[in-house]
């Protein structure tokens, strides 16, 4: 009987309260009538573990929860959902009010987690380094284990989201990484941006570009295309962070580039057709 490969994730968890409006608030006082709001679990690192449990894959989160309600909401969904949570513990949970139009989103950080303890680092340390592969999100909790050396015992790929290609934050991230995926919102030259995060180490790049589907290029220039798979579209919170758990999936199990990329637009397209990160949080 084979065994199924095991992702850490770190980085993330929230419970997040979703408005959506009419038109998003300009700078002056004034009344707007919802259309709707919900709450829901929140973050780009459990963004990806649903994914990735859903996709059969062992996955571990490792994540800053408080002892709060709101934490305690967290973990339960995320537990019914297949993934097993590693809880940092945190003086508080991470909290957001995300306002939302057609003409984009606004996210309110409500509340942010306290500095995770040593035992905690620690302890999230080791989960990676037992795993066959690490994901570690943009996070202060991410900055503080890439310092230490035992989390790289296991190949690492991160997410890099909107980079710009100079950000000093995501620069540690970037340099420890295997692999990396970003979206094309702070570049008009995405093929070029991934030349320049390849030239700091990593063998792949990725970059979603939304609808218009997304690349790939890798570190001995072979470049890969795949369209976006047409889709309802719900929600486009999350969307990424699936993309990135069907590519990561598909690859653990001997495909592809190629192939990967056909299966993470797949994975995207269960997010945006969605109000949550994943639809088995609406169960």
């Amino acid at each position: 009987m084979s065994v199924s490969p095991t992702v850490a994730v770190c980085g993330p968890a929230s419970w997040n309260h979703l408005i959506v409006l009419d038109h998003l608030p300009e700078p002056v006082p004034h009344m707007q009538f919802a259309r709707r709001s919900w709450q829901t679990v929140g973050g780009t690192s459990a963004g990806k573990a649903l994914h990735l449990a859903d996709l059969g894959i062992g996955v571990r989160l490792c994540s800053p929860l408080g002892t709060d309600g709101d934490g305690e909401r967290v973990r339960r969904a995320l537990i019914a959902a297949g993934v097993t949570v590693e809880t940092i513990s945190s003086d508080r949970t991470e909290r957001h009010v995300n306002l939302m139009a057609e003409s984009g989103r606004v996210s309110l950080y409500v509340s942010t987690p306290s500095t995770p303890p040593e035992d905690a680092l620690e302890a999230a340390a080791a989960v990676m380094a037992a795993a066959d592969l690490t994901v570690i999100d943009l996070s202060e909790l991410g900055v503080l284990l890439l310092e230490r050396g035992k989390v790289r015992q296991s190949p690492l790929w991160v997410d890099l989201h909107d980079y710009d290609g100079s950000s000093a934050f995501h620069e540690p991230f970037l340099r420890a990484a295997q692999a990396v995926f970003m979206n094309d919102d702070r570049t008009d030259d995405p093929w070029e941006l991934m030349r320049s995060c390849l030239e700091r180490g990593p063998r792949l790049a990725v970059c979603t570009r939304g609808a218009a589907g997304a690349i790939a290029l890798e570190e001995n220039g072979t470049q890969h295309e795949v369209d976006a798979v047409p889709a309802k579209v719900v929600d486009t919170n999350g969307a990424g962070d699936a993309f990135m758990a069907g590519f990561l999936a598909a690859t653990l199990h001997g495909a592809p580039v190629a192939r990967a990329l056909r299966a993470a637009a797949a994975q995207a397209r269960i997010a945006i057709e969605s109000e949550h990160l994943h639809p088995v949080l609406g169960r």
